[in-house]
This record gives C-alpha cells, sequence and structure tokens, in this order.
C-alpha cells in the first residue's frame, strides 16, 4: 500500500504526518498511519535576533535525519518539507537549508504565509461541510496566524499575519495586529449571518480536551473564555500539573486563547468548530496530487 508523508518545520515544533494512500473507486483518501511532533522552538531565536543559532541548527538536522529513518522503515515513497515563519524570517535561512542538505540529503522548501493559508484550509475535510454556509478558518502558529475565507466551498481569500504563539510570548509583536486583524475580517466576511469559523494547530486540539468539549462538537465562547480567566491565574507548573500539560505547551496556551477568543469576537460568532488538521495535511493533498 502506497505511502507518503509531509513534513513542517514550524516556529514552535517540526512535524511530520505519515499516510496511507487509498482509493474507493474515483475517489482518495488518506489514512493517517504515523504522526511525530518535536518542540524545537526555532521562533525563539529566529524572532529575538534573527539568526537561528548552530544548537537549534543541528537539533533541527537530527530531528529530520530520526523523520529520514522512520520514513524508510514505513517504505514512504515520497515526501515533502515545508518550512514556515521561523526560518523564512531568519537571516540565514539559505545557510540552514544547504547545511540540512549536506547532512541529511533532505531537501527544505520555504513557503509563504499565503500558501501556508491555502494548505492549511485545502488540509481540512470541506467536503463535509455545508455548501451554503461561509467558514473563516484560523490557524494559529508560533511564528504567524493564517486566516481564510471559504465560500460556497472554495477559498476566496487568505491572509497570513506575524502573530504566533511563541512571538506573544517574547513579546516580539506589536499590539497593533489585532486591529489589522479585526479590520481584515471585518470586510472579508461581509454580512454572513451563517458564518462558522473552524479553528486548527496543535493549541486548538488540545483547548477541546481542556474544556471537555466532545470531537464532534464546537467549542463554546463562554467555555474557552473560562479557560482562559482560570489559566491566567497559575504558573507554567500549576498549569502543567492541573491539565497535564507539556512545558513547551503550557507557556504558549495563553497566547493561543487571546487569539482564537478575539477571532470569535470579530466573527460575532459563539462557537468554534475544530476540525483537527493543518498544515501537514494539506501538504498531503499537494503531494498526492502531484504523483497522480
Amino acid at each position: 500500500m502506497r505511502k507518503i508523508a509531509a513534513i513542517d518545520i514550524g516556529s514552535n515544533a517540526v512535524r511530520m504526518l505519515i499516510c496511507y494512500i487509498l482509493k474507493n473507486e474515483n475517489e482518495f483518501f488518506f489514512q493517517k498511519n504515523q504522526y511525530v511532533r518535536l518542540p524545537l522552538r526555532l521562533g525563539e531565536d529566529s524572532f529575538k535576533t534573527g539568526i537561528i543559532s548552530d544548537d537549534k541548527i543541528n537539533t533541527l538536522s537530527n530531528a529530520l535525519q530520526s523523520f529520514k529513518f522512520i520514513m524508510k522503515v514505513h517504505g514512504v515513497e515520497k515526501y515533502q518539507i515545508y518550512a514556515t515563519s521561523a526560518l523564512r524570517d531568519s537571516i540565514n535561512s539559505s545557510d540552514i537549508i544547504n547545511q540540512i542538505y549536506d547532512s541529511t540529503g533532505m531537501k527544505i522548501k520555504l513557503i509563504n504565509g499565503i500558501k501556508e493559508a491555502k494548505l492549511i484550509a485545502k488540509g481540512n475535510p470541506i467536503k463535509k461541510l455545508d455548501f451554503d454556509k461561509t467558514y473563516l478558518y484560523v490557524d494559529v502558529g508560533g511564528g504567524s496566524t493564517e486566516y481564510s475565507i471559504i465560500r460556497r466551498g472554495y477559498n476566496k481569500k487568505s491572509k497570513s499575519f506575524n502573530i504566533g504563539t511563541v512571538r506573544l510570548i517574547n513579546n516580539f509583536v506589536d499590539e497593533s495586529i489585532f486591529d489589522e486583524i479585526k479590520k481584515w475580517i471585518s470586510k472579508h466576511i461581509e454580512d454572513d449571518i451563517e458564518l462558522k469559523v473552524l479553528a486548527t494547530g496543535g493549541n486548538i486540539n488540545k483547548i477541546q480536551d481542556m474544556t471537555r468539549t466532545k470531537p464532534d462538537k464546537p467549542i463554546s465562547y463562554l467555555s474557552i473564555k473560562y479557560l482562559y480567566n482560570n489559566l491566567l491565574e497559575k504558573d507554567i507548573t500549576e498549569r502543567m500539573i492541573k491539565y497535564d500539560l507539556n512545558p513547551d505547551r503550557a507557556d504558549v496556551i495563553i497566547p493561543a486563547l487571546k487569539i482564537f477568543i478575539s477571532t470569535m469576537e470579530w466573527a460575532n460568532t459563539n462557537k468554534l468548530f475544530v476540525p483537527k488538521a493543518g498544515l501537514v495535511d494539506g501538504m498531503i493533498w499537494e503531494i498526492h496530487n502531484s504523483i497522480n
């Protein structure tokens, strides 16, 4: 059975998704086989100094080498590596890409925020959604947040903003960017009464668990607001103990909640739907299309 893999080098973590390609009559499906996430925090260097350190580069190289071994064991036919905000914003990105290729034989491709937003929307189960409704996708990453407007099944508009959880916890964000996002949403959602907001990313998946929201149900504004206020009262250690959070999640969950809450308010909605898909899912579709 054929397998493909997608690797996302993000600002907070590096992720790999391996999928089976399944076909039923004339329709293709992807069955997730393995998902690996490593919290490297490349954004801490990139957003602070503009340069990713040698230590981080070596860790990234080791991570990708381990992914390469895993893909070999799985018999992956084709893979793609995309890097987003942290690497594309670093001054030494070209050197890093060359160094990684020399040490691992793996090619990294930088993608801009618009392509990132479109791939994120593409990776979500649009075909399962109501064709007559308008959807606002929001994906909160470590270095950037991507928005897409889906209307009548088509991606009408996408935008990437340089606001992410790693940037926020390190105070690398101008607060005026919140006004920019608010204006963009107001301009493009028009007066869509049936608008639904769909959120993706590791933080929202964890938030869904923390609010005890069932997988097939939306997260309510009240529950997400309550969680935000509750976490603000706790330090990182207390968050880890009470909610079983890893340290790399316990600090970034606060700014992630702030972005999600703000988005709900700007979109005038009290529900947040969580399709549990992201950039790597969109990459899987793209890789599949390239070989068929």
